[in-house]
Order: C-alpha cells, then structure tokens, then sequence
C-alpha cells in the first residue's frame, strides 16, 4: 500500500499561502482522479481543489479554518482503496473477442494543460453543454409497434375464457425497438409507466399501456437547468424549484439565482438582534473578525496604492437620458432576449471607446526591480477591464479579458457572467489578474458619486453615480431628465489634469449621445 501525500499547490500566480474553507471528504472516503478534495480560500478567491489521486482518504493533516503555506501537506491518501483493475479474458477466450473490449481511458489530473474554449462543441452543441433535462440519453424509452385496435369480442363461453386470457404471441421477425427521441424532454420509462397509469387502468379491457400525454404531464414540473447553474445553486443551498424562470426556453438562469438569493437576504434581517444586551459590559459586546484571505489582500492593495500613487480625482454631471432609452430599446429588442441590459453595459462600451482616444490612462506605472528611481510607462493596447464587485468576502476587481473585442451583446453576456460568478464567490484567480482598468458602480447602492481608489498596476479608475431624475436645463428650459455623476480618480504620474479631464468629457458624451458608438 503506498501512501500519497497532496502538498498545497500554488493556484494563482505568486501565491504563498491559503486556508483551508472546508472539506468535501473525509478519512475513509474513496476518491477518484479530479474528486473535490476541498475549498481554499487564497488572497484572491474561493477555490476547489481537486485530487490528484486515486484512492482511500488515508488523513486530513490541516484542520477548517488554518492558514498553511504552499507546499504543506493537507492530505494524504493511500491506494488501498483504488478500484481493482478488470481480470484478464479467459486464454480459452478468442483474440478478436479480446481486442474488441474497449478500454476505459485514464482520467487526466486537473493541473495539466487545458483545452482552448471555443463557441460551440466540435458536433455542433452550443458552448457550454446542453440543459439539464433535455438532448440525448442513452436508456431512452422503446417505441411499442403500433397494432391495430381489437374489434370488441362477443362474450366468451366458459371453455374459451381461458384461451382469451393469453396474451398472443409477439411476431417472430418484429422490428427492433426504436428510441423516442425528443429534444425538450425525456421521458424516463419509470415516469411513463407511472404517468400512464390512472383510474381507467383498472376498467376491464381498457389499455394498460401508458399514454404519452401521460408522461409528459408526469414530467412538466422537472426544472430546466444548465450545470453550471445548477452547481452555483447547490453551493448557494438553492432549490430549484423555488425560483421562477426567465430563460427563452423557460429555464433558470443565473440571473434568477442572483435575484433569488438577493430576495432571500432581504427577508432574512438581523438588525433587530444586533445590539448586545445592555446589561453585559461593553468589553463582551465586540466581535473581533480576523483580517485574512480576500480582505487582507484587499486591505494591503488599497493601502500600497493610496500612498504609491499620487490620486487626482474629477467630476462630471451627465444627462443620461438618451442612454436610459437606449437601454429600454435593448431590453425590448429580441436579440437581447433573455440577457440582462442595464446602463453599466453602456458606460462600459464609453469607456473602452475613451480609452483608445485617450490610451495613457490604460497604462501602469512600472518601478524597475534594481531598486533605482528609474522606471516606464506600460501603455496596454488592449483593455481588461475590471468591474468591482463587493461579495461576502470582500471587494474583487475581476476583468473581462480583450474586452475592445467584443460586440454589445458578447459584453452584456460577460458582464453578467462576471457579475454572477462573482456573488457566487467563484472567482478564480486568473480572472482578477491583469486589468488595465476598473470600473465602479456604486450608483446600484443609490451613491451620486465617490473618490475611488485605483486599483494596483492601473492609472485610472471610474466611479458611476445612481441614475436619478433632476431638473436639468435644455435649450433654455428645465424639465426634468435622467442625471448621473461619474467620479474619476487617475495616477498623476502618468494622466495629468488636461488628459484626465479630456478622457471623463469622451465618457460623458457616449452617455449622453450612445449613437457617438457607431461612428
């Protein structure tokens, strides 16, 4: 028996340390290749680890709660346990018999090398698999061939009662059964022969053999999910069944989750137990929360560039009128069907088109490494572009990568992917590295505007004010329009007054003019 130890990998990039969240095995529990071993949380997000063993859980060697560095072993797991390999054939047995059985393909270790992604599966599936509930199945349901309906029997004597009570004898050359194939549902033959079964089953000579219609009454309450949102919903303690679709094909979304789990929060409110009871000293009344993982490098971020980078911020009031109409034509428009639109998707099409007119704010100041005072400027031409998000376990800045790619609809879909992912606290390391610049929407807490902090290794940061009717004047008079304040915080070593200024009027006219895109 031999006994393998998992040390903690290095997940992201750099990384030196991460705590263990939770475990999802136990000792004596059977693993498989790829089997989620536990949760870590890292400086950067909440992430699965997976095994790179088979085998029996032999030890947990850290405990929930601890912070290990990489490279400390956390479990270890023996072989014993290992599924026994298939005997060999028979030597009577022939060689072609043999050398037809296919062999089972080892399972690939989850740290290797990944496949590129691509916008649909080689045979035409859209990315992404198919609904949970719908698309092929291997133990599909069996046609029954179709016979002609009896002709009602005169009554029976007594002597023939027993011949009619034999079933006739199916054909001999009868067609091989064919499977019922349906690409919205399927229907499991355990729910067919329960759907067909009603209260005319038990009728003398009525048909016992289940009706279609039958089954698929039995089976219109199966919920349509795709996986991933199924996973997201399993972590968040979601039933399924609970939330009302909005899918084009009436399944559930993430959104639907994200708007579940918000309902969910509300109702549950601890402001009515929050304060301590009076009559204990004040000493036993304060809750001491560790500072560690997301926050703690959250903290560290904000503080190195606070001080690091000189901040310059400016503001500007924006008549956001024309773009809350756009953002109404979008959501009625039937390819957006189904996709969340908000006037975020807007600023941020602004903001990749301002930042190729004015590209040094999508830069990073670099220091050289020797230690001297000399340093560069690294102007990207490309635009990650970071959205902050406040999750549970603190501010994340992931990015959508090559963002100046990608059409309106393509961006709408990321953003709320982003969005969603990372409320879910499934943000993977690799999508918080690398931006080149951030926005924040505090408007959706119902702030005008604030003096943000730019995110480290960028120069520029966008801060986007709730969106509010206000008097504001038009051609000499006032009436009311939809107003909004963007704040802007910029690196003043690299964007001085006149370009910062330049790059917050190019943001400003998209939103008040969205058609200035398709020029």
């Amino acid at each position: 028996m031999t006994v393998n130890k998992f040390n903690l990998p290095d997940v992201g990039e750099g990384l030196t340390e991460a705590e263990i969240v939770s475990w999802k095995v136990k000792a004596g529990d059977t693993v498989a290749v790829n089997d989620i071993l536990c949760e870590i949380e890292t400086a950067k997000s909440i992430v699965e680890l997976p095994s790179p063993y088979a085998g029996t859980v032999a030890e947990l060697l850290v405990a929930e709660g601890v912070t290990v560095d990489v490279g400390t072993p956390i479990i270890s797991v023996s072989d014993a346990g290992a599924p026994a390999a298939p005997a060999p054939a028979a030597s009577a047995a022939p060689a072609a018999a043999r050398t037809q059985a296919p062999e089972a393909p080892e399972p690939a270790p989850m740290y290797g090398t990944l496949t590129p992604s691509s916008d649909a599966e080689p045979d035409g599936r859209p990315a992404g698999g198919p609904l949970v509930g719908s698309g092929p199945k291997a133990d599909a349901v069996k046609r029954r061939r179709r016979t002609s309906a009896p002709a009602a029997p005169a009554a029976p004597s007594p002597s023939a009662a027993p011949a009619a009570a034999t079933p006739p004898a199916a054909p001999a050359a009868a067609a091989p059964a064919e499977p019922v194939e349906s690409h919205d549902i399927w229907i499991d033959p355990a729910s067919v022969n329960q759907a067909g079964r009603g209260p005319q089953a038990a009728v003398a000579g009525a048909d016992p053999r289940p009706t279609l219609g039958g089954a698929i009454t039995g089976l219109v309450s199966k919920v349509l999910a795709k996986p991933p949102v199924r996973k997201i919903a399993r972590d968040l303690g979601i039933d399924l069944a609970d939330v009302v679709p909005t899918g084009a094909r009436g399944e559930v979304t993430r959104e639907d989750l994200v708007s579940y789990q918000a309902q969910r929060d509300a109702e549950v409110d601890k402001a009515d137990t929050f304060w301590g009871k009076t009559g204990r000293p004040q000493e036993q009344r304060i809750e001491k929360i560790p500072v560690k993982g997301v926050r703690k490098a959250t903290a560290r971020a904000m503080v190195e560039s606070a001080f690091a980078a000189p901040h310059v911020s400016i503001f500007v009031d924006v008549d956001a009128s024309r773009t809350m109409e756009f953002v109404k034509r979008l959501k009625a428009s039937r390819d957006f069907e189904g996709i969340k639109v908000s006037p975020l998707l807007i600023l941020a099409k602004a903001v990749i088109w301002a930042a190729a007119r004015n590209p040094s704010v999508n830069a990073s100041w670099v220091d050289a490494k020797d230690g001297s005072d000399s340093a560069e400027i690294h102007v990207k031409h490309f635009m990650n572009l970071g959205i902050a998000a406040a999750t549970p376990r603190g501010l994340m800045v992931p990015n959508i990568k090559n963002a100046q790619d990608l059409s309106l609809k393509e961006l709408a879909l990321a953003l709320n992917e982003l969005a969603t992912t990372a409320r879910a606290g499934k943000t993977q390391p690799a999508q918080m590295q690398g931006g080149s610049l951030t926005i924040t929407n505090i408007g959706a807490l119902g702030i005008d505007t604030g003096t943000p902090i730019i995110n480290p290794g960028e120069v520029a940061i966008v801060a986007f004010g709730t969106i509010k009717q206000k008097p504001w004047v038009l051609d000499g008079e006032v009436i009311p329009r939809w107003i909004t304040t963007l704040g802007g915080s910029f690196d003043h070593r690299v964007v001085d007054g006149d370009l910062s200024a330049r790059f917050m009027a190019d943001v400003a006219s998209i939103l008040e003019e969205p058609a200035l895109l398709l020029d």
